[in-house]
């Protein structure tokens, strides 16, 4: 459990997601143009037909907002995959301040290509902007469903997010329980806390306190491949 000084911080971490859904237009644009690179490597490696590809679903945690590319925790993932001669390719569909209901408008357009392994990484935003866990768990249910429509074979890794206490006992209890939930009733793996051991502490995260720096997405790397590897 986090103490005093790691439950303040953490809360500062939380609202930053938040802030995160407002931010200028010059991040999420470059975000959008790695994931349209990503995407464009992935159509040139179609061409070697043992080449399996990983995409990362999900908000600024997994976009690496506020470092360059090559820090983010998908970006390490490749880098462990490739120093293992995998041959395996990462994409980083990640976008600063997407909600699960944004995640469920682009997803046909994510799943316009092949994906073999899908981690879902969303909710955030929406438990800081208090929505209903009803219509969160609908919006993730329903990416689950459409990537399962488009191949029942890709295995899905749903990764888990916690609320802040001050939302409430109630609210805090259903949307801590809504990953597990899914999880179970979809019979996909789930990432417990994608923020472990990195949420809360100064030293692991930017200077502002809110998002991972390059020591704490190493961390969240560690806290993905310990699901991710069953499938590698």
């Amino acid at each position: 459990m986090l103490n005093k000084t790691h439950y303040f911080v953490y809360l500062l971490f939380v609202l930053g997601i938040l802030i995160s859904s407002c931010e200028n237009k010059q991040v999420k644009a470059k975000e959008v143009e790695n994931t349209d690179k990503n995407s464009t490597k992935v159509e040139e490696e179609k061409m070697n037909e043992n080449t399996k590809f990983i995409l990362f679903y999900g908000n600024s945690l997994t976009a690496g907002y506020g470092l360059d590319e090559e820090y983010s925790f998908p970006s390490l993932i490749q880098d462990k995959l490739d120093d293992a001669s995998l041959d395996f390719k990462v994409i980083n569909a990640g976008l600063s301040g997407e909600t699960t209901a944004g995640g469920k408008t682009r997803i046909d357009w994510v799943l316009k290509q092949d994906v073999d392994i899908f981690v879902l990484e969303l909710g955030a935003n929406d438990m800081l902007r208090g929505i209903d866990v009803k219509n969160t768990k609908d919006n993730l249910q329903a990416i689950i469903d459409k990537v399962r429509a488009k191949n029942s074979d890709i295995q899905i890794i749903l990764a888990g997010m916690k609320a802040a206490p001050n939302m409430g006992e109630e609210y805090v209890k259903a949307f801590d329980g809504l990953y597990t939930d899914l999880a179970k009733a979809n019979d996909i793996s789930l990432i417990p806390f994608l923020l472990d051991k990195v949420a809360g502490i100064p030293e692991l995260n930017l200077a502002d306190g809110k998002h991972p720096n390059a020591e704490g997405q190493k961390i969240v790397m560690m806290n993905v491949w310990e699901v991710l590897k069953e499938f590698i």
